[in-house]
């Protein structure tokens, strides 16, 4: 429980009850005491109070005069007397007013301990039961939002839940970014809130609260506030305009737009043409890349000056969008689910926190886009290499001679040629004209020589050696295996 108060004139006797409370288990917020009912009727005009320890007999005000007076009060607390022998019948009188427990003096610990555990679980289950009708208020009252049609059901809980807090004075709708964190229930805040409400957070509050609101509960974040309205039959037009300033906040990231204002702002003058997007997506997935950055960044400084329509904006982007997924569909397996977050605009605070996050990926888009781009055309020049190699193994060839050939620096093509094959260019070539001859060996009946010139060797015993250290033996002696391996 929150708050706990007791009244006894003796003070010896009102320390020893603090002390037992404070030692009876049951979690306690706030414990307040005082020697009289005129007192305890001050503070608990002042302040709510969950149980209430009283003493019958009194200065001032007794404990009966005390009882009978709070029951006009807003919140009247869980009360438990606490009397003599002597004072039997006025507790009775007390039991007939309501007080919940009786306690005789001596005070007993272990009776404060099972009064106040009784009375905790009753305003627990009370907390839970109250704020589970709040949150069924809520998904109503958001419903009620969000649809066209209502039944006079939907609105009856929803007057009976918040009428006589909200609709029967004026209130303002205030709009913000949905966060997705956990704000808690609002049932004991002097405003209504409502989370996700199509990518957006909801306050309903009174004028007097905007201030403290804004504040404190949305220090930093970027609102729309609507004009005030009475009754709930005007809370979607209050929606309607708060969501509206909260498109304003977040173009002109600028924390408090209140629609009254903004009306009177300068309309628009500027359109988004749709084949500036569209050049933009082709712009991206060439070396001119940076062009279309720039582009793009020239749209969102004219936004935040206010030079386009909120919905000129939203079609901009889901144009943009829509264009990167389907132009670039092959290349964006793993990055799709973070371009299509980008849809959600609104979840962003303002303009400029957008503008920072897809402005950043699009850049890395770029530079991957351009790597594997890069990886392509390196994949088709080593792809011409081999075949140049193939095709004039027996010819005098070297490293230089081919990448010469396909067009590329030296030392890339040294790193890039070993990259997709496996292997650098001397063993590449080596091996291939090592294959070649000894499918002449085994085939034809050439000279020795004439197969090192054939296969690109001018020097026979460099031939002859390559061959031994590849194979292991001489290029007679593996004829010879050869021929004895096919007469067996």
């Amino acid at each position: 429980m929150h708050t706990l108060l007791i009244v006894e004139d003796e003070k010896l006797i009102r320390q020893g009850i603090k002390t037992m409370v404070q030692r009876c288990g049951v979690p306690i917020d706030n414990i307040l005491e005082c020697g009289n009912g005129e007192r305890a009727l001050e503070i608990l005009k002042m302040q709510d109070v969950d149980v209430l320890f009283t003493d019958i007999r009194m200065p001032k005000m007794d404990g009966i005069e005390l009882v009978k007076a709070i029951q006009e009060l807003p919140h009247v607390p869980l009360t438990v007397a606490v009397s003599g022998y002597d004072d039997f019948t006025y507790a009775v009188e007390m039991l007939r007013l309501g007080v919940r427990e009786y306690i005789l003096k001596p005070v007993d610990r272990d009776k404060v301990k099972e009064v106040l555990e009784k009375l905790n679980k009753e305003i627990m289950e009370k907390e839970e039961s109250s704020r589970q009708d709040w949150n069924i208020g809520c998904q109503q009252l958001k419903y009620a939002i969000l649809n066209e049609k209502l039944t006079d059901t939907e609105k009856d809980l929803i007057i009976r839940q918040y009428g006589k807090t909200f609709f029967s004075e004026e209130y303002l709708v205030v709009c913000t970014n949905n966060t997705g964190g956990e704000m808690g229930d609002s049932h004991d805040r002097p405003y209504i809130y409502l989370s996700d409400v199509v990518e957006n957070e909801l306050y309903i509050t009174d004028a007097s609260y905007l201030p403290v609101l804004v504040r404190e509960e949305l220090k930093n974040r970027y609102v729309g506030v609507s004009s005030l309205h009475f009754g709930l039959e005007a809370i979607k037009e209050a929606y309607a305009e708060a969501v509206t300033a909260r498109k304003e906040s977040f173009y002109l990231c600028k924390y408090v737009t209140d629609f009254e204002e903004m009306v009177t702002r300068k309309a628009a003058v500027l359109h988004l043409e749709e084949s500036v997007i569209g050049q933009i997506v082709q712009l991206l997935g060439t070396d001119k890349y940076e062009d279309a950055i720039r582009q793009l960044s020239r749209i969102f400084k004219n936004a935040k000056l206010g030079g386009y329509e909120a919905s000129d904006m939203e079609k901009g982007m889901c144009l943009l969008l829509d264009g990167i997924l389907s132009t670039y569909a092959n290349i964006l397996e793993t990055d799709r689910r973070e371009v299509k977050s980008f849809y959600e605009i609104y979840c962003y605070g303002c303009l400029e926190d957008f503008e920072r996050d897809i402005l950043e990926w699009l850049m890395h888009f770029c530079d991957t886009l351009n790597s594997r781009f890069d990886d392509y055309k390196n994949k088709q020049k080593i792809q011409q290499a081999v075949t140049y190699i193939k095709e004039n193994y027996d010819k005098d060839l070297n490293m230089a001679v081919v990448s010469n050939h396909i067009s590329m620096n030296y030392s890339l093509f040294s790193y890039v040629f070993k990259q997709y094959t496996g292997s650098n260019f001397v063993n590449f070539l080596k091996e291939i004209r090592i294959e070649e001859a000894k499918r002449l060996l085994e085939e034809t009946d050439m000279k020795i020589i004439d197969i090192s010139g054939r296969v690109g060797y001018e020097n026979e015993k460099h031939f002859m050696k390559t061959f031994k250290a590849a194979c292991g033996v001489s290029p007679t002696e593996y004829r010879k295996n050869m021929q004895f391996k096919e007469k067996k």
